[in-house]
């Protein structure tokens, strides 16, 4: 069997593309949804530069490999913004993940609190979050 220099690339291209997108799917937490983002776009880049080797020629088109290299800078400015993100939601009282993806269904305390138990009971939510709270409630009055 013989399989041209680019196929292997692009089959694990497609492997990083799935994988990303099951942990897109399946996975509550901001950070491990980023995560997942960022190996399906590995991904993309994989595949599209795999692509960019394909016939007889000695040599890639240049013009994927410019668009992956531009692609790979949006991709980490974007990776900044969305982790910039998700400290302030953290920082704001909202949890590692959305309030629809708690176990609670964004079932709200009375203080406005997320109920951030999973099933086993254990509290989810991030440490100090609490203390921050009072302190800036504290400061209020």
């Amino acid at each position: 069997m013989n399989l041209p220099i680019w196929m292997p690339y692009a089959l694990c291209g497609a492997g990083l593309i799935g994988l990303g997108l099951y942990g897109l799917l399946a996975r509550p937490q901001l950070l491990r949804r980023i995560l997942a983002f960022n190996v399906m776009g590995a991904g993309i880049f994989l595949l599209f530069g795999a692509l960019a080797r394909r016939g007889e020629i000695a040599y890639a088109d240049p013009v994927p490999q410019a668009m992956i290299i531009t692609g790979i800078v949006v991709a980490v400015s974007a990776t900044a913004l969305a982790l910039a993100l998700i400290v302030a939601h953290a920082g704001a009282g909202g949890g590692e993940g959305l309030p629809s993806d708690t176990p609670g269904g964004g079932k709200r305390d009375e203080r406005g609190d997320d109920d951030a138990r999973d099933d086993a009971g254990h509290d989810r939510r991030i440490p100090g979050r609490d203390r921050r709270r009072n302190e800036r409630e504290g400061a209020a009055r």
